[in-house]
């Protein structure tokens, strides 16, 4: 997901349902949204955004291109306590020195970096809550603080407002050996905050929204409710920049090092071709930042002298270094055993690279006919997939290329117009 200024580009979506519920029209008109932003003010001190953070950020940037006059914007403080509303004019410096920050490769003293965040921060002090002239949603697409109820219902009292969440995903519940050690609990919490208050639920694939039915009390039916696929940026962000890629052909990764992510599969794969190719071998570029419990996968990496030279951890690298890396990639791999959406699936079909993923609900959801999926336990599968890719003529890359042509790229524009129709579903109206 490429990150831009605040201009409004294109983007495609999933509908949903529209709430079973009786409404009568409020008198006010159009209701004031109160965006959330407390996940970016929390992560401000790290250079590299996660998936989450540039969906908060786009929301942010989309929303004050539609709806300036009737946006408002605050934020749970990063030490605690409700922060309440957020000076616009400080909000949008951030926004553009956060995106500048992300995407700007040449930024290297971390200590200057720091002290711009925290003049930010002291300028995004907070302000009371006005009194209410028109109805009120408050919009959060995170899961920040979600895990605690009371914060949140003490925010909805304090603004007065209907409640409206993104949900990523439900992984730590389905699939509880995949996250922390407590991170089945903790998740647990954020769903019964989003059962307890949520009048309208984005999804951001039809596989989360159903995966998420079976852990609410509340009927879902009585709700707002959208399935919205996330946009892709064009990837306008090189700025004529020149970026350092393998001279061989390579492939990349582009996730946090952690188990559900399947990196072992892959490091094991590398191993093999290198033992079988030596240096003929395509080199695999891992980016991302290392997670949690993936001491195998760390192990490997750090270890495993075979694959010096053909297998890069890149880590966490600036826009302009990740998007240049996956232009040149003879492929985006995606090995998951289980994700909300797939962000990188999007992003490298967006731009004409080719996809081999793990064939799960959500890749092939937003995938479509485009991708070669597979099994992400079918090892050899894998290898003979990745060894035909890395060949000069590939016919099943040349396959995929075409399959890519009749892929309709999601765009942010869509999405937009559906997230705005569900906010007047829930808050344009009252009930009766």
């Amino acid at each position: 997901m490429a990150l831009k200024p605040f201009k409004a580009p294109g983007a495609r979506l999933a509908l949903r349902s529209k709430p079973a519920r009786s409404y009568v029209a409020a008198a006010d008109g159009k209701a004031e949204i109160i965006l959330d932003i407390s996940r970016l003010l929390s992560r401000s001190f790290h250079a590299a955004p996660t998936g989450i953070d540039r969906v908060e950020y786009v929301y942010a940037r989309e929303l004050l291109e539609r709806i300036p006059e009737r946006l408002a914007f605050a934020a749970v403080h990063p030490a605690g306590g409700y922060y309440g509303r957020l000076n616009g004019a400080a909000v949008r410096q951030f926004l553009a020195f956060t995106a500048a920050r992300w995407r700007n490769s040449s930024v290297k003293d971390e200590a200057a970096g720091r002290a711009a965040v925290i003049r930010h921060l002291i300028a995004l002090r907070p302000r009371p809550v006005p009194r209410a002239r028109s109805p009120r949603v408050y919009l959060q697409v995170s899961p920040h603080h979600l895990d605690d109820p009371d914060q949140v219902g003490a925010i909805l009292r304090a603004e007065g407002a209907r409640f409206v969440t993104l949900v990523h995903d439900v992984i730590p519940l389905t699939h509880p050996e995949f996250a922390r050690p407590q991170g089945a609990a903790e998740h647990r919490r954020r769903i019964r905050t989003i059962d307890r208050y949520a009048d309208g639920i984005i999804g951001n694939s039809q596989a989360t929204i159903d995966a998420l039915g079976p852990f609410m009390t509340r009927s879902m039916e009585g709700r707002s409710l959208c399935v919205a696929h996330f946009g892709a940026d064009p990837p306008d962000i090189f700025g004529g920049e020149s970026h350092k890629v393998p001279s061989r052909p390579y492939f990349v990764y582009i996730s946090t090092i952690e188990p559900r992510k399947n990196h072992l599969l892959l490091l094991n794969l590398w191993r093999r071709l290198v033992e079988r190719l030596g240096d003929r071998a395509p080199v695999l570029v891992l980016i991302g930042r290392r997670g949690w419990e993936n001491e195998n996968v760390v192990d490997m990496l750090e270890r495993a002298e075979i694959l010096r030279g053909h297998v890069i951890e890149a880590g966490s690298v600036p826009d302009t270094e990740m998007h240049a890396l996956v232009a040149g990639a003879r492929a985006m791999l995606m090995p998951s055993f289980e994700e909300g959406f797939g962000i990188p699936v999007i992003e490298a079909l967006s731009v004409g690279v080719p996809v081999i993923c793990s064939d799960i609900v959500a890749h092939r959801e937003v995938g479509g006919e485009a991708p070669d999926y597979l099994d992400p336990l079918d090892g050899l599968g894998w290898m003979r997939l990745i060894e035909a890719y890395a060949m000069p003529d590939s016919p099943e890359r040349e396959a995929q290329m075409a399959r890519i042509k009749a892929w309709r790229a999601p765009q942010w524009r869509d999405y937009f117009d559906i997230i705005m129709q569900l906010l007047d579903d829930v808050t344009a109206t009252a009930p009766a």
